[in-house]
């Protein structure tokens, strides 16, 4: 494929010499593409106001052009057009962008890895995941930026869920890693392009999805062509990243990589409130799905599931390792912390 720098480079050879003669300061704008795993819908909120800010403040000094799913490539190719530089920086979580790291399948939805979204940003910057991210993705020339929690993972359905056999042969929307834990359960996990999912529900090629919680399901259209919600679910938040091509990144000056990060940690913020209540209302408020619930004694089998299949993970390589046993820790200690953190055994 052509980069992005090869392509300035033709482009400026070609230009006629008026062209050339822009004044400085435009000449010197520092220009990125950026590709996002969300749909226009749901970009609105999880990364639209970040880039606007970050464009509104950065102004002539540098501008950052952002496309939504596929757009550019497909999602799971994110990973090596960013490392390539044809995408300088990507907002996705590891395990839908393919990344090649010891740490891909704890992206997106590990499951039972988290019970509410300040579970991550805590797993991050008190419990040394942070660290871990940073040096997994300079070994494949990509910086690291900042990770923050999303929404909780749920199962949206054209038929009910009450019962774990419900769950037989449904074809579902899923990521990677909970396809392949879900699979256990007769779940038949099925990849397709974001945005040709509300359709695949539609015509029948997917009888559900379990890639968000309720508040995504309204906002993108999925809540208009499934009918039923699962108030179980198998993981508390997504773990979603701000990336960037390591050249381009270090090519910043400092300041503008501070504001990055700044305009990162906005949106961070900006989603715990936005899930978190809509996660609420939408249950209480929503009039389009109805609620269905799996019996606890029931779905305690699902989480007992999830222990050896952290086990599994474990014992695949040291870091991996490294990373369940954080997992463990962290969650042992909100445990014994109890209320707030945790509510006991069938928090």
């Amino acid at each position: 494929m052509t980069t992005r720098r090869t392509f300035l480079k033709g482009a400026a050879a070609a230009a006629p010499a008026a062209a050339l003669a822009a004044p400085a300061i435009a000449q010197s704008t520092i220009r990125w593409r950026m590709q996002t795993y969300a749909g226009p819908a749901l970009a609105a909120h999880v990364i639209d106001p970040a880039i606007e800010m970050f464009n509104q403040i950065a102004g002539d000094r540098m501008q950052i052009e952002l496309f939504y799913a596929d757009q550019l490539v497909p999602t799971g190719e994110l990973f090596q057009a960013m490392q390539r530089g044809t995408i300088d920086a990507v907002q996705s979580d590891d395990d839908s962008m393919a990344s090649p790291t010891e740490v891909t399948v704890f992206g997106g939805y590990f499951p039972f890895g988290s019970r509410y979204s300040l579970d991550v940003p805590v797993l991050f910057h008190r419990y040394g995941l942070d660290e871990i991210w940073k040096e997994e993705y300079a070994k494949v020339g990509v910086q690291h930026i900042s990770a923050g929690a999303w929404d909780p993972c749920h199962f949206a359905t054209k038929d009910p869920i009450r019962s774990l056999a419900d769950l037989q042969g449904k074809r579902i929307f899923t990521f990677p890693t909970a396809g392949r834990f879900l699979s256990q359960f007769g779940v038949v996990p099925v990849t397709l392009p974001w945005e040709d999912i509300e359709v695949a529900v539609q015509t029948g090629e997917l009888d559900g999805i379990a890639w968000s919680g309720i508040t995504e399901d309204y906002t993108v259209g999925w809540a208009d062509v499934t009918n039923y919600f699962l108030t179980n679910n198998i993981s508390g938040a997504w773990i979603g990243h701000f990336f960037a091509n390591q050249e381009r990144w270090d090519e910043l000056p400092e300041d503008l990589k501070t504001l990055f990060k700044v305009v990162a940690d906005q949106s961070h913020y900006y989603r715990q409130h936005w899930y978190w209540g809509g996660e609420a209302d939408l249950r209480v408020n929503g009039d389009k799905l109805q609620l269905t619930t799996i019996p606890d004694a029931e779905w305690d089998t699902v989480e007992e599931a999830a222990r050896i299949f952290w086990d599994e993970i474990a014992a695949e390589s040291e870091t991996k390792a490294k990373v369940v046993e954080i997992f463990k820790q962290y969650n042992a200690d909100m445990q014994k912390a109890g209320r707030p953190y945790r509510y006991g055994d069938d928090a």
